[in-house]
């Protein structure tokens, strides 16, 4: 999947870069978990941004299918930084809740408020209608290997079984064939989105440059996950905050704001097809590549995760993947759709922020 964030400007963004001594300060000093929380997560937005600025400037020294390749594996590096730590922490749970919150809230909030912003500005726009198909057969399939074996590991055994393991891990592999099935079909067709871009809109960055802000916003970002999951774990434990509603809502806001802003000033440019793509391409690459690469890396550190969600998990992302199909099958979009979108994102919300 293309990064998004090279439509960002970085200036503005830079502002937040104060979080960052901010967030060590609070470490060192030992301020109240809500306030580490807050710096962390502020910090981590102007950083996921340079990371895609970084990843679109490396794209653009090399070949094409390299670049396709590199902006696949970088597109959630800040969300797949965090999961990684949090599995480290042992929040297995946070980490299956922030895989649907990202789903859900690509599908949902992003493109419907993308929908909201163009339509009312632009009134009807279209997109490509079989692109949208694809995506939706897709959006579909990944369903489906998340459905699997949360239905049939009861079965087979106990969550923490070896066998119920191996089954994860099994569909882990598919899933992330199926992923780059994907991404070697893209880098075959020629699909009029890849030439939306113009040259202003890429980094002005050289090799070299790019190389040495993807490193030092990465390790940035490795610092921060760390102070923002250990004060989310002190919220958990003495505030009552649901381990489910930071995953589900606030982790995935956290490490795509600025591709979510991407999405929607697309969208507000009568550049729908973008929009769409960025949306839609992010959920697949969190379903298809993120998830299952989560379930190795899992192995690794030493706290197995499986591929088995709960039944809220699985109503939200069938619901989600069903009503932007609908909403999209058709090429056009209204600033009422995206309001349908909207709706059903809030009432999720509620529903998870009340969950005990």
């Amino acid at each position: 999947m293309r990064s998004a964030i090279t439509y960002l400007k970085a200036q503005p963004l830079a502002l937040l870069l104060i979080a960052l001594p901010l967030t060590l300060a609070g470490e060192l000093l030992h301020w109240p978990p809500p306030v580490v929380f807050v710096l962390a997560a502020l910090g981590v937005v102007p950083l996921a941004a340079y990371i895609g600025q970084a990843t679109e400037a490396l794209a653009a020294h090399t070949s094409p299918r390299l670049g396709a390749l590199l902006n696949a594996t970088l597109g959630n590096a800040a969300e797949l930084i965090i999961t990684i730590v949090a599995i480290r922490a042992g929040l297995l749970d946070l980490v299956k809740a922030s895989i649907t919150g990202s789903i859900i809230g690509n599908l949902l909030l992003v493109l419907g408020f993308a929908m909201v912003v163009g339509g009312v500005k632009n009134g009807l726009q279209t997109f490509d209608r079989r692109q949208a198909g694809l995506n939706a057969t897709l959006l579909f399939l990944a369903v489906v290997a998340l459905l699997v074996p949360s239905s049939l590991s009861h079965y087979i055994g106990p969550d923490t079984s070896v066998r119920v393991e191996a089954f994860s891990l099994g569909v882990a592999v598919v899933m992330m064939v199926l992923y780059g099935l994907g991404l070697l079909a893209a880098s075959w067709s020629d699909s009029p989105i890849s030439h939306t871009l113009g040259e202003s809109d890429l980094p002005k960055w050289s090799m070299r440059q790019a190389v040495v802000v993807l490193v030092a916003a990465t390790l940035s970002i490795v610092f921060l996950s760390e102070a923002l999951v250990g004060a989310a774990e002190a919220l958990i434990a003495s505030f009552g905050v649901s381990e489910f509603f930071l995953g589900i809502i606030l982790i995935p806001l956290i490490g795509n704001v600025a591709e979510h802003f991407v999405a929607v000033t697309m969208a507000a440019r009568n550049k729908m097809d973008l929009s769409v793509e960025i949306a839609v391409s992010s959920s697949l690459q969190i379903a298809l590549f993120v998830a299952p690469l989560l379930v190795f890396v899992s192995l690794a550190v030493g706290n197995p995760l499986t591929l088995i969600f709960n039944q809220f998990e699985l109503l939200a992302i069938m619901v989600a993947v069903i009503i932007a199909a609908l909403v999209s099958s058709d090429g056009e979009s209204t600033w009422l759709e995206g309001s349908a979108l909207l709706a059903v994102y809030v009432i999720f919300a509620l529903g998870f922020f009340l969950l005990p």
